[in-house]
């Protein structure tokens, strides 16, 4: 059993955009180390393709039509306890670095310490991506395209501050903390737009290496509530070839960037003599499709958005080991409480990564994801199960893809009668867990009250929407 937990989350990270995960040129020493030393799992999603329902699923290890942290604007705020709450009961010292993405710093979610942390705008955060029926009119202007390209930016200097307040912790207070276990929750932003990546790391990836981008053409047909979304949020509207490619460039040097500070993390834990104690977990909280689709961020089930890095490396895990059972976010709660000795909380269907890495696979496990936000007409919910993804929409029609034979999800199987047993499987297995269209009435009578609390659906059109939440010390600026 690990006596620390070192917990390192990024923002936005693909799970296809690293080298042990198979990408053909991103530069990810690091990561992929960690790997070798211990357990990949293959099949990893985040419970929500969006930061703060995402985040919320990890503090509480529930899934977040349990929690009702629907969108961008329903922030985490401890009142449905999580993991930290857990280890502050026990006596054990829970801190963070970096990124919550919470309402607020005063609120009790589960910290004794909270340093350099980033939460949702005054509390408020993002009420824009709560207007539903009908929903916002598209986006106008695209700070994805305007900040690109070689350079500096306040999450480039907010992610350096991150590992540098990390190494002067671990070498510092955690070598103090013999006497109770510790957990770290280590949070950077990279690689998150702005698409802005130091020089050396943007100069890793010359033009001439990135591929167009899967699906990027005007004619590739598009789902129904897809298609809807990216009408709406249509930042690769403009784009040209050149400035895509100036994005692409700048996101792989990010996240080249981000492994260069786990590097420096992972150091210090080694100098401070408590690798061998410690559980080391790296994930993020959710992907980014990269213009696949015409689409960029987050918010859909497709591989790129919904996928996540999920790696563990300490004591108990085997090194080397590939796991192909399905697993969430969620589950890293209920880690964190198995590595520490409180396994005996209950936390649902989520089950510890440490126990998953030790067993076989078992790809009869579910995961399962739901997004409610940003510029999503209806909900969406997410099953992966076996060698099949389902992709359920309320009042559209569904998804399924062959993950194993489609692995870049092209083709639509819904229809295919051959698969209609494991097609009525897969809803089952969504049914048994949530009622989509109560759900997702129930996530928009929130929203709908949260615009009136805020004035009003014109109201909060007119102040607009911003495009990112700034980092500690800068000001939001919201777009119209």
């Amino acid at each position: 059993m690990a006596k620390n937990v070192l917990f390192i989350m990024s923002d936005e990270h693909q799970q296809k955009a690293s080298g042990c995960y198979g990408h053909p040129f991103v530069k990810t020493p690091t990561i992929d180390k960690l790997a070798a030393s211990g357990t990949r799992f293959t099949n990893a999603y985040t419970n929500s393709p969006i930061c703060v329902p995402a985040r919320a699923s990890f503090a509480t290890g529930r899934y977040v039509h349990d929690i009702g942290y629907w969108d961008n604007a329903h922030a985490y705020e401890g009142r449905v306890e999580g993991w930290g709450h857990a280890l502050q009961k026990a006596g054990m010292h829970c801190l963070s670095i970096g990124k919550l993405h919470y309402r607020s710093e005063e609120d009790p979610t589960g910290f004794n310490e909270q340093i350099v942390p980033l939460h949702i705008v005054d509390g408020k955060g993002s009420v824009g991506g709560s207007v539903k029926q009908p929903l916002a009119p598209p986006i106008t202007k695209s700070k994805l395209v305007t900040n690109i390209g070689p350079g500096d930016s306040g999450y480039i200097q907010y992610d350096q501050s991150i590992m540098e307040k990390t190494v002067e912790w671990l070498k510092t207070e955690a070598t103090r903390l013999t006497d109770k276990p510790w957990a770290l929750f280590c949070s950077f932003v990279c690689p998150h737009f702005p698409l802005i990546a130091p020089q050396d790391f943007y100069d890793l990836y010359p033009h001439d290496m990135l591929p167009h981008p899967k699906g990027n053409d005007p004619d590739y047909p598009l789902h129904p509530w897809i298609d809807k979304f990216q009408k709406l949020q249509c930042h690769d509207d403009f784009f040209t070839e050149e400035s895509r490619k100036v994005a692409m460039a700048s996101y792989y040097g990010l996240c080249s960037y981000l492994d260069s500070n786990i590097s420096k993390v992972l150091l210090a834990l080694e100098q401070a003599g408590l690798r061998d104690d410690t559980l080391i977990v790296y994930t993020a909280d959710h992907g980014e499709n990269l213009a696949t689709r015409r689409l960029w961020g987050k918010s859909n089930m497709y591989e790129e958005a919904a996928a996540i890095p999920m790696i563990l490396s300490g004591p108990g895990i085997p090194s080397g080991k590939v796991v192909n059972t399905p697993v969430t976010l969620a589950d890293g709660s209920a880690t964190i409480l198995d590595a520490l000795g409180l396994n005996n909380i209950s936390r649902g269907e989520t089950r510890s990564l440490r126990k998953i890495a030790n067993e076989g696979d078992d790809l009869e496990r579910v995961a399962f994801s739901e997004y409610h936000a940003t510029g999503a007409d209806t909900a969406a919910f997410m099953i992966r199960k076996g060698n099949f993804k389902y992709i359920h929409y309320v009042d559209y029609e569904p998804e399924l893809f062959d993950q194993v034979n489609d692995p870049e999800e092209e083709e639509n199987v819904v229809n295919n009668p051959d698969l209609s047993n494991i097609l009525t499987d897969l809803q089952k297995e969504l049914y048994a867990r949530v009622d989509p269209k109560a759900v997702n009435d129930a996530a928009q009578k929130s929203q709908a009250a949260l615009v009136n609390a805020a004035g009003g659906r014109e109201a909060v059109l007119a102040k607009g929407s911003f495009q990112g939440t700034p980092a500690p010390g800068e000001t939001a600026e919201y777009i119209q």
